[in-house]
């Protein structure tokens, strides 16, 4: 099997999302570097985000490098929701006055036992697994509703509907982003807005490298029998974002190799 980096070193370019213009929170690395390098490779102005402005420069660099089109834009997606509109606001203005896809893939994911928690991370996870994407939802698709077509993918877990222990916060955000997706999608379905969640599985990313004989041993057993990769996640949300789920709405789509679907003993 083809790695990840070696596929998104050789993404072919293709049309199937020319003309269209999307942001991608959280695209400095990982999973949201693959979608916002998927994405471009299909034609989209793609806006990169991330915390630290080197890695997010180096992904839209790597974009235009390969003939597509995308702009940098720092941003904290735990901050006050002021600074999330702005943040909104400047995507729109980096992609010429409008966003056409929305990725809300920004997370974080500190697993610890409950009583471990402490106030500050309890804080973080609130606000950015879920008071950013409703903050950027609320600013960003009543606009692709008046013009009459868009497409926001949020990026869920595969934990969000199992029972895990020493993690119980950080799943019950993905549940909460899978019911927003629900509810999203029947506020804006009607008026062109489709509205969906990719759910990841256990993922090998540069965050979760430390951890890999652990996400080997959890991925053995499925029917891929190997951690899903990010540019996998990539694909889907592509397709989600594409035109050929227009009677897609509200859904969640697994990318997970079968971990949350099948049981081998």
């Amino acid at each position: 099997m083809r790695t990840n980096e070696d596929l998104l070193s050789s993404l072919p370019a293709d049309g199937t999302l020319a003309g269209r213009t999307a942001l991608v929170t959280g695209s400095s690395g990982g999973i949201g570097e693959a979608v916002a390098r998927v994405l471009a490779a299909s034609g989209a102005d793609t806006v990169v985000s991330g915390r630290n402005p080197e890695r997010t420069q180096a992904v839209v660099d790597a974009i235009t490098a390969s003939g597509g089109r995308a702009h940098a834009l720092t941003a904290d997606l735990g901050a006050d929701p002021a600074a999330i509109r702005a943040f909104a606001q400047g995507a729109e203005d980096a992609l010429g006055g409008r966003v056409d896809i929305l990725v809300n893939n920004a997370g974080v994911y500190p697993g610890f036992r409950t009583d471990a928690v402490t106030d500050d991370e309890m804080q973080a996870l609130w606000a950015t697994n879920i008071r950013a994407p409703h903050v950027l939802v609320a600013s960003l698709a009543p606009r692709m509703a008046e013009r009459g077509s868009g497409a926001v993918v949020n990026i869920g877990s595969w934990m969000a509907r199992v029972g895990v222990p020493n993690k119980a916060l950080y799943p019950a955000t993905k549940a909460a982003i899978e019911q927003l997706t629900r509810s999203w999608a029947a506020e804006y379905g009607p008026r062109g807005v489709r509205v969906n969640t990719v759910a990841p599985g256990a993922t090998a990313t540069r965050g979760t490298a430390k951890n890999a004989d652990a996400l080997a041993a959890m991925t053995k057993a499925t029917p891929a029998g190997t951690p899903v990769r990010p540019i996998d996640i990539a694909y889907a949300v592509r397709y989600l974002a594409s035109d050929e789920a227009a009677f897609v709405h509200g859904a969640t789509l697994d990318v997970d190799g079968g971990m949350a679907a099948t049981r081998l003993r």
